[in-house]
């Protein structure tokens, strides 16, 4: 087998994760021999390599005696990594991206210290690791497919959306995203401000139903459901043009491994509001992009928020530095590229 790269794709279920393997496997399949170690969501079926043909197929170095890369990105994916090269004999190296803000537990200790490599996202990442990485190689979004509107009245109305601007929250509707700050901060500042509708956009699970009727509730009191809509899961290929209508994104999570919601809506011309969790405080540039406030700090995001909204030409000048940014520093063209930078150093 000549693949130079084997990708781990273990995860059954589309998460972060898998988008960013995804985004970067469409360049670096340009650039490099890549296979993928699971079926899930991949676009080109050919791609994917069985577990028993890489047992009986990878066995020997590449010509010249090169070593292939086995890039994991959960701890499933080293434990396949490891049986493959100890167990199986396959001549793999390993390369581990670590993205979690917290403490690791002995077994995920265990695990990268028999990685040959491990890189992360970004500082805060690596802060938790016992080690400095190999490399930060922070996450991009796809430009091409997150860029600003023409028209973003175009778009409002798209959504059926009445104002002149609107403000939204991206990602499933619970507590740890912080769904809950945004709608209190929204029905605190836009009685005040009757040109913005805020929108909330994102899978609600069972397990969330009562405390998404409990911010229903508290909507309806403040007379405020024409203006504060849930519009529930949305499908993968409608969410850009969502981004496109946003004058100002918030992310307002407790935790993030990196967090592509705000490299999303910077790319797409949006101020952003978010607060300390993943690479949020390494990527915006307060005042420049938009903020970012503590975690879980109410009075804070409230008060943030007003002073948003409150001077829309300020907004429109966050998002266009955003867009730069993005452009500059954060495409998945510039991710993919670092990675097969590593592969071949690994090589």
């Amino acid at each position: 087998m000549e693949s130079e790269v084997i990708l781990g794709n273990s995860n059954a279920r589309f998460s972060g994760v898998t988008s960013t393997m995804l985004q970067c496997l469409e360049y670096q399949r340009q650039w490099i021999s890549v296979r993928v170690l699971g079926k899930h969501f991949l676009p080109d079926g050919e791609m994917n390599v069985k577990l028993w043909e890489l047992i009986t197929l990878a066995r020997e170095p590449l010509p010249g005696g090169r070593w292939r890369v086995f890039h994991a990105r959960r701890n499933d994916e080293m434990i396949q990594a490891l049986l493959l090269k100890h167990v199986f004999g396959v001549k793999i190296k390993i390369l581990f991206t670590s993205t979690a803000q917290r403490n690791h537990t002995g077994f995920t200790r265990w695990l990268m210290a028999h990685m040959d490599a491990v890189i992360s996202t970004c500082q805060a990442a690596a802060s938790y690791l016992s080690e400095p990485p190999k490399a930060i190689v922070p996450h991009g979004v796809r430009t091409d497919i997150y860029f600003p509107a023409n028209k973003r009245s175009e778009e409002l109305a798209h959504l059926g959306v009445h104002t002149r601007y609107a403000i939204g929250i991206f990602g499933r509707v619970r507590e740890q995203k912080g769904v809950h700050l945004f709608v209190k901060a929204c029905i605190d500042v836009l009685k005040n401000n009757p040109d913005y509708t805020a929108l909330i956009v994102g899978a609600i699970t069972a397990k969330n139903k009562n405390f998404v009727a409990g911010l229903k509730e508290q909507i309806q009191q403040a007379h405020l459901q024409d203006r504060i809509l849930f519009l529930g899961e949305q499908p993968f290929e409608k969410i850009p043009r969502l981004f496109r209508a946003m004058s100002l994104v918030a992310a307002l999570s407790d935790n993030e491994g990196f967090g592509l919601t705000v490299l999303e809506a910077m790319s797409s011309g949006a101020a952003v509001l978010a607060t300390e969790a993943g690479a949020w405080p390494e990527v915006i540039e307060q005042g420049k992009e938009g903020y970012v406030v503590p975690v879980d700090d109410q009075p804070a995001i409230t008060e943030k928020l007003d002073s948003l909204l409150s001077d829309p030409v300020a907004l429109e000048n966050m998002g266009r530095a955003g867009r730069q940014k993005a452009l500059e520093k954060y495409t998945v063209e510039r991710e993919a590229k670092q990675l097969c930078e590593i592969y071949r150093s690994l090589q």
